[in-house]
């Protein structure tokens, strides 16, 4: 079994790191220069990593590299995906455009305008630094039509929260640093900041925070509610919380298994099993039953004194709604089935 610690798991870089450094690739072999085998990128805190030229092709007027993206020791679902830009002459100016495999805004509430190509502000800033200091050093105009394609780009954004958020026909172009790191909660909570803001743009009132697809499935029956009003939360209670109690709905409803809702219950925000656990000798406390103080797990609890549900419920609605004055706050607990254990809020 691998021993390695934590600490020393391999970072990696972005998909709008991997899409620079291909600009970098194909428009110095458009303006004359042979093809490189590795480039150098200097990202937005100074760093200046090198990157393996992986796919290159050129024909009249357009040039074209390709970049592997490596997630490093991160599960990203992009990992390994090929990163490609072809360059060519533009009427102006930089302009971008969505190639085969990534995304296109459909909807308001993103730092991109609606139907723009998904390539993120700081992505298009460091691409748009590579084509004025090469076009610097060349003595051209820096008037160049940047395509990002990702090759099976479309089968990969389906597996990340781009169709909920209105981007269409494939993958963001995402990075404010250029780095991956490691196992870092921060893109996860800044999908959930990236998903209310699309909601609040469209005018949506009332959006659900689930901590998985059971539970997501049960609420969106339950409230009628669209895709776009449904924050996939998994443990980050605390990133939907905080983020609404400056950018407020007038409803939420948070849904999950009797495990999580208990530490909710508890006054946790976190909901992960390394970062919070459920206090057995309070529960028991809360439920008069010295029998919870030896269970082994939320469920075990449950399942010894099943009107434990319905506490929970209501203690997790009244801690949540203490965070949310401005927002009506109701909790659904759900079994592994889908059938619904307790309601409070409604």
């Amino acid at each position: 079994m691998d021993q390695t610690p934590a600490t020393t798991l391999r970072k990696g870089w972005t998909t709008g790191a991997c899409a620079t450094a291909a600009t970098k690739a194909a428009l110095l072999r458009l303006w004359g220069g042979a093809w490189m085998d590795e480039v150098e990128i200097t990202l937005p805190k100074g760093e200046r990593p090198r990157f393996a030229v992986a796919h290159r092709a050129e024909g009249e007027g357009w040039a074209e590299a390709g970049i592997i993206k490596d997630a490093g020791d991160d599960p990203d679902v992009t990992h390994g995906a090929l990163i490609v830009v072809r360059v060519e002459a533009s009427d102006g100016g930089v302009v971008f455009r969505a190639g085969k495999g990534v995304g296109t805004v459909t909807k308001a509430g993103l730092p991109i305008a609606v139907g723009e190509p998904a390539i993120n502000p700081v992505p298009r800033a460091m691409m748009d630094e590579v084509v004025a200091e090469i076009a610097a050093a060349a003595g051209r105009a820096p008037d160049v039509t940047i395509t990002v394609s990702v090759p099976g780009g479309e089968a990969l954004a389906a597996k990340t929260w781009n169709p909920r958020l209105g981007i269409v026909g494939g993958l963001s172009i995402l990075g404010t640093t250029g780095i991956v790191r490691p196992f870092s909660c921060s893109a996860w909570i800044a999908s959930i900041h990236r998903g209310i803001d699309v909601a609040r743009a469209a005018g949506l009132t009332h959006l659900a925070g689930s901590t998985g697809a059971t539970s997501e499935a049960v609420v969106k029956a339950l409230h009628d509610l669209p895709d776009s009003a449904l924050l996939d939360m998994g443990d980050f209670l605390g990133g939907v919380v905080k983020y609404l109690a400056k950018n407020p709905v007038d409803r939420l409803t948070i849904a999950g298994g009797i495990g999580k809702m208990t530490k909710a219950a508890q006054g946790a925000i976190d909901l992960h099993s390394g970062r919070s656990q459920v206090d057995f000798a309070a529960l028991a406390e809360r439920m008069g039953d010295a029998r919870l103080v030896a269970a082994n797990t939320a469920l075990e609890a449950y399942h010894l004194c099943p009107e434990m549900a319905g506490a929970v419920a209501c203690d997790a609605q009244a801690r949540i709604a203490a965070l949310l004055p401005q927002t009506a706050v109701d909790v659904v607990i759900i079994d592994h089935a889908g059938s619904i254990l307790a309601r409070a809020g409604v």
